[in-house]
């Protein structure tokens, strides 16, 4: 198979890609190689039992990459060691210790009335369009545009310009967890590596500056104050954190803080269209409410990081299975048993590598809902999304909307 992305026809959120029994979704070259772990019980002492398994798969890629693929990279430098999401014991504290101060309940709470700004800015360019009869995707008008700029302001790192930024994302997600050919590797690692270099100037600037937004600019009226004074690489630098790995944790911060952010804000977005609580999520004194209703039913049922992978450091038992040394595994993190309990605690990890970005992402697809529900109230899916999954990822392709006045 060549395009990980490849579209299943489903609806949302019920039967996602990934929703149902996980070996199913996904080629031989990847089944092969990887344990899939479903049970839920299981996942939570996986991820709790941090000696035993460790995130050292994290972020390598999901298939062996070909040899022109590894010889281009080579040649760039590209080079991202263990940090944050990958790294273990004291170098993993350290770095979560100074990131967490940047995406504290306090910052997080006080983007909420800067997002919903940006949604009804956005809604505000595009209402007369659907008026005029024209299709609008909201995947791309809506979702994608507000988490990059959240992000940028809590942190001070500055973005790429938008179309770079979510070509390179999408690029590198599918290089580290898709399962593409040996031509389509050669593409994606040219996108990785002119994303490397860019972030190399752009650790550099973070690094003399007090607080850069080049590219993107901050959510206006955001409180913009920066713990300490500092970018978030800069404080990295402070706690003797090296070049490389601040390169490093931004590559991922830059892709998947915004990309996964915005997936989950799709599929959120065309729940509510398809499943008819559209209105519901738009009515100013109860849609908020409805809206972080249908955002949780989604982390449970079909989460835009649905898994996550682990490493077996020695032979041990977990319950009544038993796990070998060097065992690559997959943990469910919704969907299956999960979604059929409606339980979204795991959606997020669990433990000592539990997203940092929980409660941001879930504020932004909440108020992306409510504000984009209240401002197009009108409006009707052309289609029953199609979604494209990766290893870790999923998410509709497209949203394509109309008003109902136009059908």
């Amino acid at each position: 198979m060549s395009c990980p992305f490849a579209p299943t026809q489903a609806t949302v959120p019920s039967t996602a890609p990934l929703a149902t029994r996980l070996a199913d979704a996904f080629p031989e070259q990847v089944t092969t190689r990887h344990r899939f772990v479903e049970d839920p019980y299981t996942v939570r002492e996986v991820l709790r039992r941090a000696a035993d398994f460790v995130p050292d798969n994290a972020l390598k890629t999901v298939i062996p990459l070909a040899s022109p693929t590894l010889r281009r990279l080579a040649a760039a430098r590209f080079s991202l060691p263990p940090v944050l999401a990958s790294a273990s014991g004291p170098e993993h504290r350290t770095v979560r210790r100074v990131a967490a101060r940047f995406f504290s309940p306090a910052r997080v709470a006080a983007q909420a009335e800067p997002v919903a700004a940006l949604v009804r800015s956005a809604c505000a360019g595009i209402l007369p369009r659907l008026t005029a009869g024209e299709e609008i995707d909201l995947a791309q008008e809506v979702a994608g545009i507000v988490p990059p700029v959240v992000v940028s302001t809590l942190t001070g790192v500055p973005n790429p310009p938008h179309a770079q930024l979510k070509r390179w994302s999408r690029d590198s997600l599918e290089l580290f967890w898709g399962w593409p050919d040996s031509a389509r590797q050669l593409e994606l690692a040219s996108s990785a590596v002119d994303f490397h270099a860019w972030l190399d100037e752009a650790v550099e600037h973070c690094l003399e500056e007090p607080s850069p937004h080049p590219g993107s600019g901050p959510v206006p009226g955001a409180v913009v104050g920066l713990p300490g004074g500092q970018n978030l690489f800069q404080a990295l630098d402070t706690a003797d954190v090296d070049r490389d790995r601040i390169r490093s944790l931004g590559y991922f911060l830059v892709i998947a803080g915004q990309e996964t952010t915005a997936m989950l804000a799709q599929t959120v977005l065309g729940t509510a269209l398809v499943d008819g609580v559209w209105a519901d999520c738009a009515d100013p004194s109860t849609g908020l409410e409805s809206s972080r209703a249908v955002v949780t039913s989604v982390l449970a049922q079909a989460s835009s990081v649905p898994t996550w992978r682990r490493v077996v450091v020695a032979d041990t038992r977990v319950g009544d299975e038993d796990f070998t040394a060097g065992e690559h595994l997959v943990l469910r993190l919704s969907g299956g048993e999960l979604g059929e309990a409606g339980d979204s605690s795991l959606a997020f990890g669990f433990g000592l590598h539990r997203c940092l970005g929980a409660g941001l992402a879930e504020l932004e697809a909440t108020v992306i809902l409510h504000e984009c529900a209240k401002a197009l109230p009108l409006i009707e899916l052309l289609s029953v999304p199609d979604w494209g999954h990766l290893l870790s990822f999923q998410a509709p392709h497209a949203l394509p909307v109309r008003t109902r006045s136009a059908a």
